[in-house]
């Protein structure tokens, strides 16, 4: 920061109650009243210099003691007393902090070169055109302390001159910078950095009201010289200057009318940031798109300035991390912490363009990795969500229905999404627990998950089944897909099952008509009780009784066929071994 120094003579001012006066041997004759301050001071001194002073002291009718009133002064009466000073030739330093409101103020008293050669405005000129303009850091003070006297900065074109310096600088090479510029980032050491970054000028500007920071952005990309990146970078600075932060916690919910002037004044910065994000893809982070979406949701903007965000962050959405996406919620009625609502908007927008795309296009394939990879991201993310215990189970499975079954090659990370939510919610109900575990498909779990989940006794027993039935039909499977030379004795084998089948019918009705004889002849032998049986009768109760088993065919059948394979089996090693 650079300074001026004008004057010679001490301060000599002084304050006694509500009056500014300066040590003198001469009485006063001249007042000068501004606001609630009265100046006691002299007319030689500040006449031969003040144009307005000199005209107000010819129209008054005293010409002693004379009285004005000056409570129109831009800059007040600190700026009035920086005039004054140089008049009685007192040291007085100027710099980028109190330029404007001693320039605004000469000009009002008309202190030019056409009162006296040599006059305080010249001198403030000078040292706006060689100092302030030509620095970096000065520019930017000047043009912020504009915002006290607005309109008497933007006549006197002080505005326009200090927007189009910094804008300069801006556009100029990093390898021709040679002014101090502010750089804190994380990692940056500035003795050790041998070129001058890039992006070295976004800080700076970010200290800026928001309409000088819009000119400057708008002029810097109106020149098409910088690239997106830089410009997306400025707006990504300036708003972890302004905007509230709601990535760790929500923004505690305090009622005023200073809270609601604050967030009306964060709606605006956020309103113009989304406007002025480059359309290139990449200009800003997927990172700062769901940001500023959190953010919103939190300001309550305008839905147009929401759809915005979404659309953007739908385009890039692939880029995302999980990290990216861990945001509170926003909405005072939720009970759980994340903002699933926010992630759910946003992969909706990214599908809707996902199933724009033609299948039949050259880079289907670049489609499916990408449909692939939210598949996974989304997995990975239930699985962080899953462990709040005020997460609803509906918000859960709607996120996950949401992907298309082509989204997921497999099934294991949202089984692992499933089984912590299930932990960490012991008393959801079967209900729920179905719904939940319906999601899966047991075809597209690995073979370490499903050995994992049939001893899971959190998952509900039909989906334990499920997975162990797949098991056993997948290992059917496995063997059923055999060499030539193995099916074609098989073959064989079941076409003598067959006939062997048909031989145990026909035994099996004849052991029934044997059944009913046998019961025709004992109920004409009923009430001849006779204790000493013969072998032979025993025999007959034996093959009696024998035939009466005989019941379902099935079964002697499935059990003579195996008995039969088994025989055919032995058969089949004895002629090997001749």
């Amino acid at each position: 920061m650079k300074f001026m120094k004008i004057g010679t003579k001490p301060d000599t001012f002084y304050t006694e109650e509500a009056t500014r006066t300066v040590i003198s041997d001469i009485p006063s004759d001249l007042t000068i009243r501004i606001n609630n301050i009265c100046y006691l001071l002299h007319k030689i001194p500040l006449l031969p210099k003040c144009g307005l002073l000199q005209r107000l002291c010819c129209d008054s009718d005293n010409s002693g003691f004379v009285t004005i009133d000056l409570h129109d002064i831009p800059g007040g009466e600190d700026a009035f007393e920086l005039c004054a000073k140089f008049c009685y030739g007192i040291t007085i330093n100027l710099s980028a902090h109190n330029f404007i409101p001693a320039f605004c103020a000469a000009k009002f008293l008309k202190m030019t070169e056409s009162i006296e050669k040599g006059n305080f405005v010249l001198k403030l000129e000078a040292f706006f055109n060689s100092c302030i303009l030509e620095g970096w850091k000065d520019s930017i003070v000047t043009l912020q302390t504009t915002i006290k006297l607005p309109e008497w900065s933007e006549n006197l074109g002080i505005i326009r001159r200090c927007i189009d310096s910094i804008v300069e600088k801006i556009l100029t090479s990093p390898a021709k910078v040679s002014w101090s510029y502010t750089y804190t980032r994380p990692g940056y050491i500035k003795k050790h950095q041998q070129s001058v970054p890039k992006d070295w000028w976004t800080e700076d500007i970010s200290d800026l009201d928001i309409d000088f920071f819009r000119c400057i952005i708008t002029a810097v990309r109106s020149t098409y010289i910088l690239p997106p990146q830089l410009i997306g970078e400025a707006l990504h600075v300036y708003a972890c200057r302004w905007l509230p932060d709601t990535t760790k916690s929500r923004p505690p919910q305090s009622s005023g009318s200073r809270t609601e002037e604050s967030k009306e004044k964060s709606r605006r910065i956020l309103e113009f940031i989304v406007s002025m994000i480059p359309a290139d893809r990449g200009s800003v982070s997927i990172g700062f798109l769901l940001r500023l979406l959190n953010i919103a949701n939190y300001l309550g903007v305008s839905p147009v300035t929401k759809t915005e965000l979404i659309r953007r962050a739908g385009l890039q959405f692939e880029e995302a991390t999980v990290d990216d996406m861990l945001f509170p919620s926003q909405l005072s009625s939720d009970q759980h912490f994340y903002d699933i609502d926010l992630v759910a908007a946003v992969m909706e927008s990214y599908l809707v363009l996902w199933r724009r795309q033609s299948p039949a296009s050259a880079e289907n394939s670049h489609l499916l990795r990408s449909i692939r990879k939210i598949g996974k991201l989304i997995d990975s993310y239930l699985q962080v969500v899953a462990r709040d215990v005020n997460m609803p189970i509906s918000k859960l499975v709607s996120l996950a229905e949401a992907l298309p079954d082509s989204t997921r090659e497999d099934h294991d990370g949202l089984y692992k999404a499933i089984n912590i939510y299930l932990k960490e919610h012991p008393d959801v109900s079967k209900a729920d627990k179905k719904s939940l575990c319906r999601m899966l498909d047991c075809q597209k779990l690995s073979p370490e998950i499903r050995a994992h989940a049939v001893k899971n006794e959190r998952l509900p027993l039909r989906t334990v089944v499920q997975i162990l039935f797949f098991e056993q039909e997948n290992g059917s499977r496995a063997t059923g897909h055999e060499p030539e030379a193995i099916v074609r004795p098989r073959q064989a084998q079941a076409q003598a099952a067959e006939e062997e089948r048909n031989k145990l019918e026909q035994e099996a009705r004849r052991s029934r008509v044997a059944e009913s004889s046998e019961r025709e002849r004992q109920k004409r032998l009923e009430g001849k009780v006779v204790r000493g049986e013969s072998e032979k009768d025993k025999e007959k109760r034996g093959e009696a009784n024998s035939a009466s088993k005989v019941v379902d065919p099935k079964k002697i059948v499935q059990r003579r066929s195996s008995r039969s394979e088994h025989q055919h089996g032995r058969g089949r090693d004895k002629g090997g071994e001749r």
